[in-house]
């Protein structure tokens, strides 16, 4: 490809890359701000004065998002690390292991899929209710646990991988414990850094669980958290909420920057392109 073509083919993206990064420029700006300027028109994208005070009524102010923001890593720490041991296991299962019916199960739990989630959160909420779980951050932890998505990323790996090496393994005296965790798991790596990235957003961005299956206000994860900033009228203040909202959305930077190389390999190793 000449540097021409390159120059025609990066324009557009450059135009792409900023309108994506535009709403984002917006809410740093917005943070700080005076509530007063978040809505004049036009838009006064460099703010006069800094209000740098917006970032510290969040942090230490009377309605600070640091509890939540615990509450948030919590939840996400736990759900991660379920739904990575039990799509890694399932997904093995489905893909190595020989039992009746095998195929024809992982295709009924693959339909499942299909189900919009807003029509699980009325039973998820009798359903914890009755186990008295309802207004507890293990409501939100435990569904998380298990996803459709999870395992088939997990099984669509461990198909692709040679079957030779597993029934070496088995020739040495290994069992199948052994061969998941000796073989096949290490070489899984990439794609549970990809998995473990989807669902640590999944949690952190979760907004309609809690807000169902969440009552009390000490008990609010993040998302739930940045509608508690409110102005003299009661109304929402943009500039406290956008502030919180540049907060929330450093982890998840921060995961994603770190494991960015193993996601994209996942990617690729599993097909989805």
């Amino acid at each position: 490809m000449t540097k021409r073509a390159k120059w025609y083919w990066g324009i557009p993206l450059w135009i792409l890359a900023i309108a994506f990064l535009a709403p984002f420029a917006w809410m740093l700006s917005t943070a700080l701000k005076q509530d007063v300027d978040a809505y004049k028109i036009p838009m006064q994208w460099i703010p006069d004065p800094f209000q740098w005070d917006n970032f510290s009524t969040v942090l230490s102010g009377a309605t600070s998002v640091l509890p939540a923001f615990g509450r948030s890593v919590f939840v996400a720490v736990l759900r991660v690390a379920g739904e990575l041991i039990t799509a890694t296991m399932a997904g093995y299962a489905f893909a190595r292991m020989s039992f009746k019916g095998r195929d024809k199960l992982f295709l009924v739990y693959l339909a499942t899929a299909i189900i919009p989630a807003q029509l699980l959160l009325v039973p998820r909420f009798i359903y914890f209710q009755k186990l008295g779980l309802y207004d507890t951050l293990w409501a939100l932890i435990l569904p998380g646990m298990f996803t459709v998505l999870g395992t088939f990323l997990m099984r669509q790996f461990f198909v692709s991988q040679p079957a030779e090496f597993a029934e070496a393994a088995r020739m040495d005296g290994a069992n199948e414990w052994r061969v998941f965790t000796r073989i096949y798991l290490p070489l899984a790596t990439p794609v549970i850094s990809a998995l473990g990235i989807l669902a640590f957003v999944w949690s952190w961005n979760d907004y309609e669980t809690p807000l169902v299956l969440i009552s009390n206000p000490e008990r609010y994860t993040l998302p739930l958290s940045l509608t508690n900033f409110v102005d003299e009228q009661g109304q929402i203040a943009p500039g406290l909420t956008m502030a919180a909202s540049v907060i929330s959305i450093i982890p998840v930077l921060i995961v994603f920057v770190v494991l960015q190389r193993r996601f994209i390999a996942a990617m690729t190793h599993t097909g989805i392109k």
